[in-house]
């Protein structure tokens, strides 16, 4: 199939191409040509006319906990007063530590469909719901599977509970990573713990060894607030980047989400290490916890790609905080152009999960695509379209989505999503968490 915008965006953060476009076949790009030459090339294939529409990669949501949807307005008595009673009071008693295995599903199934509608082809998960092991993550990925998206699930794993439980955490990782590999397709797994402050160093490194053992990346949350580095520092005498260096697991393997509240040895030690980054900058102001150096990071070669956290699930909102929020607070507005947004939410994304050929249209990789309507009040050129696409387009200018050639969303509809179903289903669990 010919795939004919008005423009494309091939490869994420470079020049537009006007009047070019893709030939998909099967579930790769071939060939990425200007339409006379696909059209010359390719005159049997079927050709999907986009006038109007920019052609650019799916969004990776590198960073999301899709059972998230379920605490949105629940019942509250008083605010958390800040990150740690957010964890303690809020987030564990209430939501995770009450989940089960529907709750799980219908979440997951209703936050798949709302990504594929705003472009996100893939998606990263860490599901921390203690109780709900064993199975758990084989349980959403069949949900996952059937929505079509391309997916990364991981169990979080953590000692809070108890030592057992951590165990059957990790048990849970590399069963589903090993499964995952057997049965092939879209859905895959890597190793996760949570943090410093839930996890034993022999559970650090046994998480670590694991991932080793099969070749995986291991995500953890790191310094999300101020509360972990200083638990850090009164535990070990050091911040926690520099305390995972003491445990000798800061490598290229290492996934950090949120990294707020980093120092510049930190930083530093990101950069000289290879640690891979996920940015989520409108989670991070919900729970008060600061705003990361993405910039910094950035300007220090460590791969970036952004994330939902579970909160605001069309990921145009999500590049719109990146662009804005590191504007206002280092009162510069060059600081993360536009250009540099649209490719962590792409091909950065894809980089910091370890996916090979995912996040840029080329020959070769993977056929993950969106087509935006470009009915903007301004002319739409390649100077201006990436600030035209993170500034004012959303989920209803998103018109299609592939993911690995599949059509998953046609005329802004998502295939086979019954929105009032999942609705339905989402708001029953939700009750039934908030009343436990």
């Amino acid at each position: 199939m010919l795939i004919l915008p008005e423009i494309l965006i091939a490869t994420p953060g470079e020049a537009p191409l006007p009047g070019w476009g893709v030939r998909v076949v099967d579930d790769q790009v071939t060939t990425v040509a200007s339409h006379a030459e696909l059209r010359r090339l390719y005159p049997q294939d079927e050709v999907w006319e986009a006038p109007g529409e920019v052609l650019t990669p799916g969004f990776v949501n590198a960073h999301a906990h899709l059972y998230g949807v379920l605490a949105h307005g629940l019942p509250l008595d008083r605010a958390p007063s800040g990150f740690w009673p957010f964890l303690e009071d809020f987030w564990w008693p209430l939501v995770e530590d009450r989940l089960d295995h529907e709750m799980i599903g219908a979440a997951t199934d209703y936050v798949c469909a709302e990504m594929l509608r705003s472009g996100v082809t893939t998606v990263y998960d860490c599901l921390e719901a203690p109780y709900s092991l064993p199975g758990c993550l084989f349980a959403q990925a069949e949900v996952v599977k059937a929505r079509g998206m391309r997916a990364i699930l991981s169990f979080e794993a953590t000692e809070r509970v108890s030592a057992a439980n951590g165990q059957l955490g990790l048990q849970e990782n590399a069963e589903f990573i090993k499964a995952s590999r057997r049965s092939g397709g879209l859905v895959s797994g890597l190793m996760c713990f949570h943090t410093t402050f839930s996890c034993s160093a022999e559970f650090i490194r046994q998480a670590h060894a694991l991932g080793q053992e099969l070749d995986v990346l291991v995500h953890m949350h790191c310094s999300e607030g101020v509360h972990e580095p200083e638990y850090a520092l009164a535990h070990f005498g050091v911040r926690p980047l520099e305390y995972y260096d003491r445990l000798g697991v800061v490598g290229p393997r290492m996934l950090a989400s949120q990294c707020v509240q980093l120092s510049e040895n930190e930083i530093g030690l990101m950069a000289a290490r290879g640690v891979k980054m996920t940015h989520m900058p409108l989670s991070n102001c919900e729970v008060g916890a600061g705003i990361a150096p993405v910039p910094e990071l950035a300007a220090r070669g460590v791969t970036i790609g952004l994330g939902s956290d579970g909160y605001v699930n069309d990921f145009y909102e999500v590049l719109r905080g990146a662009f804005l929020i590191h504007k206002a607070y280092r009162q510069d507005p060059r600081v993360m152009p536009a250009a540099q947004v649209f490719a962590m939410a792409t091909e950065g994304g894809a980089q910091s999960l370890g996916l090979d050929k995912v996040g840029r249209l080329a020959p070769g990789w993977q056929a993950d695509l969106q087509l935006v309507s470009l009915d903007l009040p301004t002319p739409p050129e390649p100077h201006n379209l990436y600030d035209q696409l993170v500034l004012w387009r959303s989920h209803a200018h998103v018109n299609a989505v592939w993911v690995a050639g599949q059509l998953r969303v046609r005329d802004g509809v998502v295939l086979g999503a019954d929105f009032g179903a999942l609705r339905a289903r989402t708001q029953a669990a939700a009750r039934r968490l908030w009343s436990l």
